[in-house]
């Protein structure tokens, strides 16, 4: 009996354990995209863009000169189709534009325009930036583990292969939704 009774106390503190590290994890994880998700809601109801613009806003105004989509996708740490996308919305919000380089007139590059100049100066910093600071805190080894740790999660729970912004879906639909009521 105190065999099968320290059997099923060390299986339970190794699943308390286990479920404690689990939570853990989870617990963080909702802390991170809570932040994220409110900042983004805040940015809509404030200012009228989304998290990702917001973030995108503001990697080019720290910028000293105008510069190129692939540079930019490098200090969003995003894939450039995705960085793409948002600089689109912002070109027509008419808060960036695309203007030719001076060196290479066959490559664009990107400059906020004075309204996007304004309200980069009204924007909070966003969180984005916090994230990618910790994130680069870390000890290489705790970035590696973390990254391949992550990766496997997203696939196990069957994330989209194709990494996007943070939250620069769903604005579309809900800005969608609220003109649709304004108009009725």
């Amino acid at each position: 009996m105190g065999s099968k009774a320290s059997q099923t106390a060390r299986s339970m503190g190794s699943n308390t354990s286990q479920n404690t590290d689990a939570q853990k994890a989870l617990d963080s994880l909702r802390r991170i995209v809570r932040a994220l998700r409110d900042a983004a809601r805040s940015a809509e109801l404030r200012f009228g863009i989304s998290g990702a613009q917001l973030f995108v806003l503001h990697k080019l105004a720290e910028a000293s000169s105008p510069i190129s989509l692939n540079e930019l996708a490098r200090l969003t740490h995003t894939h450039q189709s995705s960085v793409s996308t948002v600089v689109t919305r912002l070109v027509e919000q008419r808060l960036v534009r695309r203007v030719r380089s001076e060196q290479d007139a066959r490559m664009l590059q990107l400059t906020l325009t004075p309204a996007g100049e304004r309200l980069a100066r009204r924007v909070p910093d966003p969180p984005q930036d916090r994230l990618i600071e910790a994130l680069e805190s870390l000890p290489a080894r705790q970035q590696k583990a973390l990254a391949e740790a992550l990766a496997r999660v997203a696939k196990a729970v069957g994330a989209a292969k194709k990494p996007i912004m943070f939250y620069e879906e769903k604005l579309r639909e809900e800005l969608r939704r609220r003109r649709k009521r304004s108009r009725a």
